[in-house]
């Protein structure tokens, strides 16, 4: 069974109706909303690090709070968990049988003050490797200190790599209300897999940014020649 987290429920932002969204999200575009620059290059491995520092150590800093500079008091954190079938981009993404059960998370943070979200995060993962914490499970156990990386860490995953693919697009409606974009606004949609030791894709994530205030840098380091 599925536990659903206290907060609203946050459903994908393509099937979201109007009247559903947040008060904060709908209505007049916000002035001046929280800016988001993410070098995931150096992220990923901040996230990494902060897998074995201890509960007080993880629960100092969230990546939200990493991405924009806010503090905790300053954000609103919504989660909600369901079990899906994997469909075919899903089940390709993790070479794994279409129709593999796994545990979606939808996630969305938003500033108290301003209200609109910050980005929209579909998280899929293998529901027989989540199983194996069924604290992983409850959605009333977010946020999560440590994040995704130490949700997996407890199931005995440590992550070599991580691939994010970047495109830019028009938001759907609901995304432009949820994220408070004007219609003609883009949004950066990242898709990120999660590759362990192993090979194994562990985590598969969609996430939308707006793209009018979302900065993604990267770093990459070159093999040097051999003279």
């Amino acid at each position: 069974m599925i536990a659903r987290n206290r907060h609203p429920r946050s459903p994908r932002p393509d099937q979201q109706p109007r009247g559903d969204l947040p008060d904060a999200a709908a209505g007049e575009r916000q002035a001046d909303p929280p800016r988001v620059r993410r070098d995931n290059t150096e992220r990923y491995q901040w996230e990494k690090d902060r897998v074995l520092l201890d509960e007080a150590g993880r629960r100092r800093t969230g990546g939200t709070e990493h991405d924009t500079g806010l503090p905790t008091a300053d954000l609103r954190f919504h989660a909600e968990y369901d079990r899906i079938d994997a469909d075919e981009d899903l089940a390709a993404a993790f070479e794994l049988p279409t129709g593999t059960p796994l545990l979606r998370r939808i996630y969305w943070t938003s500033s108290r003050e301003r209200g609109a979200a910050l980005s929209v995060s579909h998280s899929y993962l293998p529901y027989e490797l989540a199983e194996a914490n069924m604290a992983l499970l409850d959605a009333d156990n977010e946020p999560w200190p440590g994040g995704t990386q130490h949700q997996l860490f407890t199931v005995g995953v440590e992550l070599d790599r991580i691939v994010d693919e970047v495109r830019a697009r028009p938001p759907s409606r609901d995304e432009a209300d949820l994220l408070d974009l004007a219609p003609d606004d883009p949004v950066l949609a990242v898709r990120k897999t999660s590759i362990d030791t192993t090979g194994r894709v562990v985590e598969v994530a969609d996430v939308v940014f707006p793209g009018d205030r979302t900065e993604l840098a990267y770093a990459t380091t070159l093999k040097r020649w051999q003279r």
